[in-house]
């Protein structure tokens, strides 16, 4: 999945939720207000229900949730295979 999907799945998510908002994806979303720790739980769900996804608790920092774009990263990093060798 490229970023740019997932930045609109994530976007549009958070627009669903706060229909009032315009951000843009390098917006700081908890500076902006919209964000509350439900908020931030629902994201975290929303994020591993919708891309397949398990975010372990070393990735649960505020940075990869501050930003539409750091989520969209968070999901590639995420997505991609380890490779063993």
């Amino acid at each position: 999945m490229s970023n740019t999907t997932a930045q609109t799945q994530i976007l549009s998510f958070i627009e669903a939720r706060f229909p009032q908002a315009s951000i843009e994806t390098g917006q700081d979303i908890f500076s902006l207000g919209y964000i509350n720790s439900l908020f931030a739980m629902e994201l975290v769900m929303f994020i591993e229900k919708t891309f397949g996804l398990t975010i372990p608790n070393d990735e649960l920092r505020i940075d990869n949730f501050r930003t539409v774009e750091a989520m969209a990263d968070l999901v590639a990093r995420r997505s991609v295979p380890v490779s063993v060798d």
